[in-house]
C-alpha cells in the first residue's frame, strides 16, 4: 500500500468506471420477461445468477426503482454510468476495459510504475462519464432496492467488485448497456422514513432515528468530489455480527488495495444495499428491512473513517 500512496498523485484526473460491452447470451433472453416490469411504471427488476445483469435493455427517464436480486455466490452492486454523446459499449471494449484490466494486473504484481502507465492509456472522453446512482453492495442471496432519477442517454450498468484472482467482475460479464429514453416514467419518489446527508466535509450524517422493520432512506448528496481512488462517495448499509473486524471492512472497501473489493468479502458482514455515486445536489432512495443488531453506513472510499464517511448505529 505504501507504493500505491507514493504514486497516487500521478494518477489524478482518472476516474474509475470499469465497464463492459458484451451482451447477455441469447440463452438468458427467455429470463427477461420474468425479470422486468413495464418500463412506464418505473419499476425495474434486475437479477444476477452468476456474472450477469438480467434486465430490460431500455428504460424510461425519470424516477426508476431498481429491485436487484443477487442469487449468485458473490457480493455485487449496480453502478449506472451515463456516457457522453456518441460513445457506447463498443468504445468501452476498445478503449476502457484494456487499461483497467492491465492496470489491476500490474497492481496485483506489485508493479506500480507500469500500473500508472496502463491507467494513463484511458481516453480523455472517459472523464466525461457521469455516475447516476444504483445500489450499494449486496451480499449473496439478498435483494437491494434503490430509487434513482435517470436522465435520457446511454448508460452502462456495471459491477467492478473483484474475483478471487483480483480480476474485475466486469471482465467476467458484470456489465450491460442500457438506453434511457426521453419518455418519462409515471413513478414518484417514495416517502422516506429516515434521511441521510453525505458530503466531503461533514461525512455521513443520519438525521433520523431508525427502528426495526422496513425503512426507506432518503440520501441527499450535498456535494461530490473525487477521492484517492478516483471516485466519489456513496452509501453502503452493512450489518455485522460479533465475529466482524471493522478494520477489515474499511481495508476491503479500498479497490486500490490489491485485496480490496476482492472475493471473499470480510467475515461477519452482510451487505444490504444502499445508494451508489450520485452528482452533487441530487437525491436517491434505498429501502431495507432492519432487524435488531449492529449496522454501519459506509462509503466505498479509502480510509472512510478518517473522512467521516463511516457511521455506526444499532437496532434494539
Amino acid at each position: 500500500m505504501k507504493s500505491i500512496n507514493k504514486h497516487i498523485f500521478l494518477w489524478s484526473g482518472l476516474f474509475l468506471g470499469l465497464l463492459g460491452c458484451r451482451e447477455n447470451p441469447k440463452s438468458e433472453k427467455s429470463k427477461l420477461e420474468s425479470a422486468t416490469i413495464d418500463k412506464t411504471s418505473g419499476m425495474v427488476n434486475i437479477l444476477t445468477r452468476g456474472m450477469e445483469f438480467i434486465s430490460k435493455d431500455t428504460l424510461n427517464s425519470g424516477w426508476n426503482t431498481l429491485t436487484y436480486k443477487n442469487e449468485s455466490a458473490e457480493v455485487h452492486f449496480i453502478l449506472l454510468d451515463l456516457y457522453p454523446a456518441g460513445k457506447s459499449a463498443v468504445d468501452t471494449k476498445n478503449d476502457i476495459l484494456p487499461p483497467f484490466e492491465e492496470g489491476m494486473k500490474r497492481i496485483m504484481d506489485g508493479d506500480m510504475d507500469n500500473a500508472i502507465l496502463a491507467f494513463g492509456k484511458l481516453p480523455e472522453w472517459f472523464q466525461k462519464v457521469r455516475y447516476m446512482g444504483g445500489t450499494g453492495l449486496i451480499s449473496p442471496e439478498n435483494t437491494a432496492k434503490s430509487t434513482v432519477y435517470l436522465e435520457p442517454g446511454l448508460y452502462i450498468m456495471e459491477c467492478y467488485v473483484k474475483m478471487m484472482d483480483g480480476s474485475w467482475h466486469t471482465s467476467h460479464g458484470m456489465f450491460k448497456q442500457i438506453i434511457v429514453t426521453e419518455d418519462k416514467t409515471l413513478l414518484q419518489p417514495p416517502k422516506a422514513t429516515a434521511q441521510i446527508n453525505i458530503s466531503s466535509t461533514k461525512g455521513i450524517v443520519l438525521k433520523d432515528s431508525v427502528s426495526s422493520g422496513k425503512q426507506i432512506f432518503q440520501v441527499q448528496f450535498e456535494d461530490q468530489t473525487v477521492y484517492e481512488h478516483f471516485l466519489g462517495h456513496d452509501i453502503n448499509l452493512v450489518r455485522y455480527d460479533d465475529s466482524a473486524e471493522l478494520p477489515d471492512l474499511l481495508e476491503w472497501l479500498n479497490w486500490m488495495n490489491p485485496k480490496g473489493l476482492r472475493s471473499p468479502a470480510p467475515k461477519g458482514f452482510i451487505f444490504l444495499g444502499g445508494m451508489n455515486n450520485l452528482p452533487s445536489g441530487t437525491t436517491g432512495y434505498f429501502e431495507a428491512n432492519l432487524t435488531p443488531g449492529n449496522y454501519i453506513l459506509v462509503s466505498e472510499v479509502p480510509v472512510a473513517d478518517d473522512k467521516k464517511l463511516y457511521y455506526k448505529f444499532s437496532i434494539k
